[in-house]
C-alpha cells in the first residue's frame, strides 16, 4: 500500500493540527479532513439535510468526482490542490442569497493573496484568477433542511490549484500557486488563511443583514469582469455581448451591449480579447 507520504513534494494536511488552530473560531467549528470523496460538496449537503449546524469544513486529500459551476469536473492528482466544502446557515433572508458566490470569490481572493504574495482578481462571479488564468472554482448550492425550525443550508465548496505541474492542468487556461510563483505552497497555510478570510467576510455580511454595500465595494475592487468586453451565454440559450460595466445590489453582472444595459444573473461570462 502507497504510503500517505509517497509524493514528499505534496504533504497530507494534518486534521488534528487544523482543529486546534480553529478551535476557538467564532465560526469553523469542525475541521475534518478525508483521503478520499466523490465530491465535498455533495457530502455536506448530506450533512446539512441531516440539520448539521453551520461551520464544519470537509477537506479532500482526494476528489473523484468533484463539480464546478454549470457542472463542469473538477478533477486534480491527490494532493496537488485544496478540494473542501464549507456548512453555512446564513441568518439573513432568502432574497440576498445571491450575493453569497460573489462573498465567498472575495475570501478566498483575499486569502490567497494575504499568504501568496500574488495579484489575483476575480472574473464574475467568482473564479479566482492570476493574469487571465483560473486558479480557483467555487461553486455554492443551497439544501433545504429536513426540521421546518432549521434555516436552509449553503454550501460553498472550492477548489484551488496548488501544486499541479503544466502536464496536469486539466485544461491549458488553468494557472497553480506553483506555476504563479506564489510566495507559499504550503496547504495548512493556505487553507487556514482562505477559512479565516471567508468567516470575516461572511460575520461582516451577516451582521448587515445581508446587504449588499458589505460585499460589493471590495468585491468591485477585485473584478477583472467590470471594464471588461464580454460575452455571456445565458441558460435558455441567449447571449448577451458588449462591455461588463458594473455589478448590481443582488450580484447581477450589468452588461452594455447593442440593446442597452442588461442584468446578468446566471450563465458562462468569458472575457473577449480587444478587436
Amino acid at each position: 500500500m502507497a504510503s500517505r507520504w509517497s509524493d514528499l513534494d505534496r504533504p497530507p494536511l494534518d486534521q488534528r493540527a487544523l482543529s486546534r488552530a480553529f478551535a476557538h473560531d467564532a465560526l469553523w467549528r469542525e475541521i475534518r479532513v478525508v483521503e478520499a470523496t466523490g465530491s465535498t460538496n455533495s457530502d455536506v449537503a448530506a450533512l446539512a439535510r441531516a440539520n448539521t449546524p453551520e461551520g464544519v469544513v470537509l477537506v479532500a486529500e482526494h476528489q473523484t468526482a468533484g463539480r464546478g459551476r454549470l457542472e463542469r469536473q473538477w478533477v486534480a492528482p491527490p494532493r496537488s490542490g485544496l478540494s473542501f466544502s464549507m456548512l453555512l446557515r446564513p441568518a439573513v433572508e432568502l432574497s440576498v442569497w445571491s450575493l453569497l458566490p460573489l462573498l465567498a470569490g472575495v475570501g478566498v481572493a483575499l486569502g490567497v493573496a494575504r499568504v501568496c504574495e500574488l495579484a489575483v482578481a476575480l472574473k464574475w462571479p467568482n473564479d479566482v484568477l492570476v493574469g487571465d488564468r483560473k486558479l480557483a472554482g467555487i461553486l455554492c448550492e443551497r439544501v433545504e433542511s429536513s426540521a421546518p425550525d432549521q434555516r436552509p443550508a449553503a454550501i460553498v465548496g472550492v477548489g484551488l490549484n496548488v501544486t499541479l505541474r503544466d502536464e496536469e492542468l486539466p485544461v491549458p487556461t488553468a494557472i497553480s500557486l506553483a506555476l504563479a510563483n506564489a510566495s507559499t505552497t504550503d496547504r495548512d497555510t493556505v487553507l487556514r488563511s482562505v477559512l479565516r478570510e471567508v468567516a470575516k467576510q461572511y460575520a461582516n455580511w451577516v451582521e448587515h443583514e445581508g446587504d449588499g454595500a458589505a460585499v460589493l465595494p471590495a468585491y468591485r475592487e477585485l473584478c477583472a469582469t467590470l471594464g471588461s468586453r464580454v460575452r455571456a451565454d445565458l441558460p435558455d440559450g441567449h447571449v448577451v455581448e458588449g462591455v461588463a460595466v458594473d455589478v448590481r445590489a443582488d450580484g447581477a453582472l450589468i452588461i452594455d451591449g447593442a440593446n442597452g444595459r442588461q442584468p446578468v444573473g446566471a450563465g458562462d461570462v468569458v472575457h473577449l480579447r480587444p478587436v
